[in-house]
């Protein structure tokens, strides 16, 4: 069989996670601002959802599942060994993704029904191709990671049907939020401590202090990480789930120190990956005093929001839009700065739900401080990705943060 023509399309449709990392890094620049405006009131929203949880859901099954989709697509591949999938099938994915967002903003004559079928469809469809993939490739053991991708499509559908019955969404929005901190968990503590043995055996060489290897304490603090986030979907009130989310948070700071993170201070994007996995336990130790009436449960779901989901994800496209384009593994001023701002953006939103007083404040300027954050990503990162890169060194080079994710 003579080989696949080399792709002559645009550059945003040659690989996954060109169209859904520029989707997401955009979305997530508009979104904040809109939201901002209809909790203000100097913006109408005509959708199904309530404001509230159109927020909620756009940030989690917008936003969030397209980078699921960019780091899903680019890491099949280098599971299976088969070329990606690129042209007009990845542009018609796309294209159910902004449906999605298009008819949830609302309009006359769209049912509720439609706008289920609309935007409940796309991470379906990322299941589907990614199925056919692996089965294509025979690569059975990476089946797995339908499973989250699966489980995320239901809860976005739980999401719509809570709020036509019941007209606002509750368990959806947990069980989303808890399946996005538990792929963090997952594959976070993969590629984390990888990519920072890698770095310090460059580096330091081979008789540097290294991470250590995935152990039965892992899976551990995996399986009670799971018990805590299913008890917080179901009851996050109760003090069984408090009890469980402390003990999850212990377990994944001792996950975390294990790491060498520490050790890794002269790599930024290093850095990102370990600090913003901090904000996992973080976020299920503040869950935990909420279950006891210590604390709201809008700080812990910010914490895990913009701290956990927001770095992780910020830092993952980051680091796989450079390595995937032919650049070097370097961070710059410009993403590193982003990425403080939105830390600071998750801490500035917690001091506003802490301070009744500054609930205000907290408010829009975490706001603001999110949209930069997100404005300076989409500086630096949309030129690479609408733009093919004429100085790559080969093919596939440095495959950055997807290649040990089969692990």
């Amino acid at each position: 069989m003579s080989p696949r023509p080399p792709f002559q399309g645009p550059a945003l449709f040659s690989y996954g996670f060109r169209p859904f990392f520029a989707g997401a890094s955009v979305f997530a620049l508009l979104v904040v601002p809109l939201w901002l405006l209809i909790w203000r009131g100097e913006l109408d929203y005509a959708g199904h959802f309530s404001s509230v949880d159109w927020h909620i859901h756009e940030m989690i099954f917008g936003y969030g599942s397209a980078v699921l989709a960019g780091f899903l697509f680019t890491a099949v591949p280098n599971w299976t060994g088969r070329l990606p999938i690129k042209g007009w099938p990845l542009a018609l994915l796309c294209l159910v993704w902004v449906l999605g967002r298009i008819v949830l903003w609302g309009f006359d004559g769209i049912s509720p029904v439609l706008v289920l079928a609309l935007d409940g469809s796309f991470l379906f469809l990322v299941a589907a191709m990614i199925a056919r993939e692996v089965i294509a490739g025979k690569n059975w053991r990476n089946l797995k990671v339908l499973v989250p991708v699966l489980l995320l499509a239901v809860a976005n559908v739980l999401f719509h049907i809570e709020v036509m019955v019941s007209g606002a969404s509750d368990y959806g929005r947990r069980l989303g939020i808890a399946l996005l901190v538990f792929l963090i968990m997952l594959i976070g503590g993969r590629i984390i401590p990888s990519f920072t043995r890698n770095w310090l055996v460059k580096e330091r060489g081979k008789d540097a202090a290294l991470p250590i290897a995935f152990s039965r304490f892992d899976a551990l603090s995996l399986i009670v990480g799971v018990l805590a986030l299913i008890s917080w979907v179901l009851a996050p009130e109760a003090g069984v789930s408090g009890l469980l989310l402390l003990l999850a948070a212990v377990l994944h700071v001792a996950r975390l120190t294990r790491w060498r993170g520490l050790s890794v201070l002269a790599s930024p994007l290093l850095v990102m990956l370990h600090v913003a996995y901090f904000f996992v336990p973080l976020g299920v130790m503040v869950s935990g005093f909420a279950a006891f009436g210590l604390v709201e449960q809008v700080a812990s779901v910010h914490l895990l929001g913009i701290g956990a989901v927001g770095g992780m994800t910020m830092a993952v496209m980051m680091r796989a839009s450079l390595g995937h384009t032919g650049r070097a593994l370097v961070a710059g001023r410009v993403l590193t700065i982003g990425f403080a701002l939105l830390l600071l953006a998750a801490m500035v939103r917690i001091l506003g739900v802490v301070i009744v007083q500054l609930e205000d404040v907290g408010v829009d300027l975490s706001a603001g401080l999110w949209t930069l954050s997100f404005a300076l990503l989409c500086l630096r990162l949309l030129p690479w990705l609408l733009v093919e890169n004429t100085a790559r060194r080969s093919p596939n080079p440095a495959p950055g943060v997807v290649a040990k994710a089969q692990k």
